[in-house]
């Protein structure tokens, strides 16, 4: 098993356009990453199957209410990032997605502090009260993260987008799970 990199002192900010090809490439490696912890990836094929197009990310990056939480390390690199998005105005839930950390840093509690600081962030910014977000139904060791992170199944599910992997086998019933949180006031 390898040990993850020490864990610099992150520093936070938003994305920017000119930020979405190192984006892109964050968190396509971190999401076809090789790991050796069972139901951790989920299916392998599928997770090396996995890719994201610029343009989505410029997407989130350039609407409103919707943004990536960066985190560096002091010298400006990207070491992990998260995904945010309010629904629509009054909304009080919080959409999170794509949580990557660089596979250097993997195993070192740095997603752990980039979903806390962008929770925060999203508790600060955007006034909400909850905290929302899915992942794969075959990732049960990633499922079981966010439930020691607070966050609860709600009992929905979103269907998986088979269409962007024609003619791959892909695991029966692949959905994603549905979960919340309720964040405690600041």
């Amino acid at each position: 098993m390898t040990m993850p990199t020490p864990t610099p002192t992150l520093h936070y900010r938003l994305a920017n356009p000119s930020d979405a090809p190192q984006i892109q490439h964050l968190v396509q490696s971190a999401f076809r990453t090789p790991d050796t912890r069972p139901n951790w990836t989920g299916d392998t094929a599928l997770s090396s199957a996995f890719s994201i197009e610029t343009t989505e990310i410029l997407t989130t990056i350039t609407t409103p209410d919707s943004a990536f939480v960066l985190a560096t390390d002091p010298t400006g690199a990207l070491i992990a990032c998260v995904g945010i998005s309010r629904g629509t105005a009054g909304a009080d839930t919080a959409r999170f997605f794509m949580l990557a950390v660089d596979d250097a840093y993997q195993r070192g509690g740095v997603g752990r502090k980039v979903l806390a600081y962008a929770e925060e962030y999203v508790q600060r910014e955007w006034g909400v009260r909850r905290g929302g977000l899915n992942a794969l139904s075959t990732r049960e060791e990633l499922i079981l993260w966010y439930l020691r992170r607070g966050y609860q199944k709600t009992g929905e599910v979103t269907p998986f987008p088979v269409e962007r992997f024609a003619g791959m086998e892909l695991p029966e019933g692949l959905c994603f799970v549905e979960m919340e949180k309720a964040f405690v006031a600041m």
